[in-house]
């Protein structure tokens, strides 16, 4: 894992549980469990919710790597801690449940 994962599990772990899983050339970042958003190339990009397009509303949204269909706010705004709890706590109440493996 990289410095940037590292700093960004630092920064998130404050308000919870940060997991980051290596996927396909990028990384995958769970918050309690929840897929939250990706790293691609030391960027981060947390998916959309309704918290985050309001209190991400002047963040860039770009595709997160080439053949991606979802559009994804890039997110800088590490040093402010106010911003990342709101967050994180308004993305988590939205995003699913993480679905149950099926039995083989």
């Amino acid at each position: 894992m990289n410095e940037f994962n590292e700093y960004v599990r630092e920064c998130f772990s404050t308000v919870g549980d940060i997991a980051i899983k290596s996927m396909m050339g990028g990384y995958l970042v769970y918050f309690n469990g929840k897929l939250i958003g990706d790293i691609c190339n030391n960027e981060l990009f947390l998916k959309r919710t309704p918290t985050s397009d309001r209190l991400l509303a002047d963040s860039e949204l770009r595709y997160p790597y080439e053949g991606s269909k979802t559009l994804m706010h890039v997110f800088d705004k590490f040093e402010d801690a106010n911003l990342i709890v709101g967050l994180l706590g308004g993305m988590y109440t939205e995003l699913p449940e993480k679905k149950p493996k099926k039995a083989k």
